[in-house]
């Protein structure tokens, strides 16, 4: 029976299904829509412009990108990823994008319907993840192609709705709106079951063999082996736990077994948080769009005190110029120093990024004093961090040097980032990590996978994409999905070729 005909989610016994995929963001979404049967292949007009890559995609142009050795065509490619097959992806729908060009992809997809792999995407909200949280009308980091998943391009997308989309760059609501149409438009919302809550996720019964410590090359997709002994016994697969809830508000628990999971939650998920004394209190926030909210009502105008804005990402440049362009005081501080090569300020070409710049510009002339008249409003506090927040509305900042500052504040703002949050894990995912029993975070300790199959190196049968391997950009998390997606079919493959032909598995 179809996934679209019965809720996987209400069987009992519970259904043991093939894959479930935990965040229905971008990358749930672009992993869905090949594992739906959507197959690349190389254009047959196409001409990379890298030749030594178009010879080897030439070699195989009558196979789709995913029965190609993916290792073979990744060599040598260079990209801002540290994930070889998200940067060979880049490459082929983006050719040649970091240098400026605008070159064609040079890909066409394929519905194979033959390739389906049955799975299930769970999201807590509807197609589109944490995008349909962001507000307000800043403009989104990457251009609009760069956003946008296979076989859909986002003008086309926008010229459909009669959108009148005036910049390179759109807004988060345009974005949302444009993930969610793109799973109706692409067919594949049957995979898709909104509103639902992960509470937990176990594997009852480990084999003897999955050792955390094993080599990664020894659990690689091609050499696992998972038999229909296995799949028929749940306790050998993941078990899935969590509530759906319903319009009425009511929550209906659930259940579900998975051979493979994959986990795609992004990671918006838990803001990061300074750890100081006073840091919980009200006038603390961790989100610009309480800021935003509290200048919509107009209690932060007129003559009050500064808005205290921690953190020198983007982030913190939006709030800046949400205050900025309110005539509301700031003091910005931050840990880096002005030339730090690694801030983001300095990785953004002007021309596309202007308002970026200017907050950058605020950033470095407030230093100097004959330039800080430019903008009276604002004061910037560079190689600082927060010592403490007082009762009484003050913050203690110090320096590098030791020295402190005691400045009175009207809020403070903490915007220094978000880690994604597997609660839902034994010890929310801590043994996952590149670096064992610490915190996943998507620069410092993302999950460990196989660079071309994104199978997790401590868990079989675990996958993980998208920021949570350190792939923050959605330009780049699609090589996530291509490669999960190969693995998978593989898997299938030599399962089915083990069985006797006709056996559905009892899910699709």
């Amino acid at each position: 029976m179809p996934l679209a005909e019965e809720n996987p989610l209400s069987r009992d016994p519970p259904l043991i299904l093939p894959v479930v995929i935990v965040g229905n963001g971008p990358s749930g979404i672009c992993l869905s829509y090949m594992l739906s049967g959507y197959r690349p292949y190389l254009s047959p007009e196409a001409l990379h412009p890298n030749p030594i890559l178009h010879s080897k995609l030439e070699e195989a142009r009558h196979l789709s990108i995913l029965e190609q050795d993916l290792e073979y065509l990744s060599e040598g490619l260079e990209g801002r990823s540290s994930n070889p097959v998200a940067v060979l992806f880049d490459t082929l729908l983006h050719p040649n994008a970091d240098f400026g060009y605008n070159y064609p992809s040079v890909l066409q997809w394929k519905l194979e319907q033959e390739h389906y792999i049955p799975h299930v995407v769970l999201g807590k909200g509807p197609p589109g993840g944490a995008w349909h949280d962001m507000e307000g009308s800043i403009l989104t980091l990457s251009l609009n192609d760069w956003m946008e998943l296979p076989g859909l391009k986002f003008k086309d997308w926008a010229m459909g709705k009669r959108r009148n989309i005036k910049s390179d760059r759109a807004t988060p609501a345009e974005v949302a709106s444009y993930y969610k149409h793109y799973v109706k438009i692409m067919g594949i919302q049957r995979n898709f079951i909104d509103n639902t809550y992960i509470t937990s996720v176990v594997r009852p019964y480990r084999d003897p063999d999955d050792s955390v410590n094993q080599d990664p090359e020894e659990v690689s997709c091609e050499e696992s082996h998972i038999d229909k002994e296995n799949e028929a016994d749940p306790k050998k697969n993941w078990e899935v736990h969590g509530y759906r809830r319903a319009a009425d508000g009511s929550h209906k628990p659930f259940c579900v077994f998975a051979e493979s999971l994959v986990l795609a939650t992004g990671t918006f998920d838990a803001r990061a948080r300074l750890d100081v004394l006073g840091e919980n209190l009200p006038y603390v926030s961790h989100s610009v769009a309480e800021f935003e909210e509290a200048v919509g009502k107009g209690s932060l105008s007129g003559a009050v005190d500064p808005v205290l804005i921690v953190g020198a990402g983007l982030t913190a440049a939006d709030a800046v110029l949400c205050a900025h362009n309110n005539n509301i005081p700031v003091i910005h501080a931050f840990r880096r120093r002005l030339n730090d090569p690694s801030l983001i300020f300095k990785q953004l070409p002007k021309k596309l990024y202007p308002e970026y710049h200017k907050v950058y510009h605020m950033m470095c002339t407030q230093v100097s004093s004959a330039a800080s008249t430019s903008y009276p409003s604002y004061t910037s506090y560079p190689e600082h961090f927060v010592l403490s927040f007082k009762p009484d509305m003050k913050c203690v900042l110090q320096n590098n040097g030791g020295l402190k500052k005691v400045v009175k504040i009207s809020m403070a703002l903490v915007l220094i980032g978000s880690h994604p949050n597997l609660f839902f894990l034994k010890e929310q995912g801590r043994s996952l990590g590149h670096h064992q029993n610490q915190p996943i975070t998507c620069k410092g300790n993302p999950v460990e996978v196989d660079p071309y199959t994104y199978e997790s190196c401590k868990e079989p049968s675990l996958f993980a994409l998208g920021p949570l391997v350190g792939d923050n950009f959605i330009r780049f998390l699609k090589g996530g999905a291509l490669a999960i997606t190969r693995c998978l079919g593989l898997r299938q493959k030599k399962r089915h070729g083990n069985v006797e032909s006709g056996s559905d598995d009892g899910v699709s």
